[in-house]
């Protein structure tokens, strides 16, 4: 039974199992926020694994669903996909909608700190905490079984979720995520509206960064593409991010896929190996 705080927007039958369009008031945003969830057919009979994805720059919930072919590796596997929005929207904010790489569609998955994005753009708060509580109170799960991943800004999210909260995630992956923002143009430019000016407090948002200090224990995979223009831009950085884990020890499997670039279609094209590599860790 769906609790009254969430809102059924739009249901959908899919590969056995069913798609649902969600709607709430968020407590971590102070907004409207929308997700959706994919229950695979074995939902229907007990409760399964989770397995969070989040998505890129201008991406909504919608993205991934509609262009990854996830559900029939989620179906195949028995697990649970929830992919919430990118930021919140329409919060009054002056000049939230005017970039496509800040503010809306831009939440870039951190605690903003700095005035006024503060006041809403609390994604990794939203992403942790809030939405995990409500999946566990509204769907059939396993709440302790859950993993993380997603695709350039939210393969950043993804690192940076399971490497603050390795008790949390069994399991996480990126597709060519922002390894690095610290470094990069992307990184320098949100980071410095969201949480102001002090590059040191930048890095406790830094996947590169954060390896150091907290390691997680369980194996990351990643794939990048080798013709992925925001590869060449510096934006990326996944070789920054395979340093800082080969100097602690950190397991990580870095694919350069040839001839790929930084679209669904790539995406699309590894899914199952990245399911997998999470029902390894989760269905267990």
């Amino acid at each position: 039974m769906i609790s009254k705080s969430l809102k059924l927007e739009k249901q959908y039958k899919s590969l056995g199992g069913k798609l649902g369009f969600y709607s709430h008031q968020s407590s971590a945003c102070n907004s409207e926020m929308k997700f959706t969830v994919y229950q695979p057919p074995q939902a229907e009979s007990q409760p399964v694994p989770i397995l969070y994805y989040l998505s890129g720059l201008t991406c909504t919930e919608e993205n991934f669903m509609a262009k990854a072919g996830a559900q029939q590796w989620a179906a195949k596997y028995g697990l649970m996909l929830v992919a919430p929005d990118t930021s919140p929207r329409n919060t009054g904010i002056p000049g939230e909608a005017d970039n496509w790489d800040l503010g809306s569609g831009a939440g870039f998955y951190v605690d903003a700190t700095a005035a006024p994005w503060n006041s809403h753009y609390r994604m990794y708060s939203y992403v942790v905490d809030e939405l995990p509580n409500l999946i566990a109170s509204n769907f059939p799960v396993i709440r302790e079984k859950q993993g993380i991943f997603g695709h350039s800004m939210g393969g950043h999210g993804a690192l940076i979720c399971a490497l603050k909260n390795g008790d949390r995630y069994l399991s996480v992956s990126a597709f060519a995520p922002i390894c690095a923002p610290v470094r990069s143009p992307w990184g320098q430019k949100i980071f410095g509206h969201y949480l102001g000016g002090d590059r040191e407090n930048w890095k406790a948002w830094d996947a590169s960064e954060l390896v150091l200090e907290q390691q997680y224990k369980r194996p990351i995979l990643i794939d990048c593409g080798t013709d992925d223009s925001y590869l060449a831009d510096g934006q990326l950085l996944p070789d920054a991010f395979a340093v800082a884990c080969a100097k602690v020890g950190q397991m990580l499997t870095l694919r350069m896929q040839e001839g790929y670039d930084h679209s669904y279609y790539f995406v699309a094209s590894f899914m199952e190996d990245h399911i997998r590599h999470h029902a390894a860790a989760l269905c267990e």
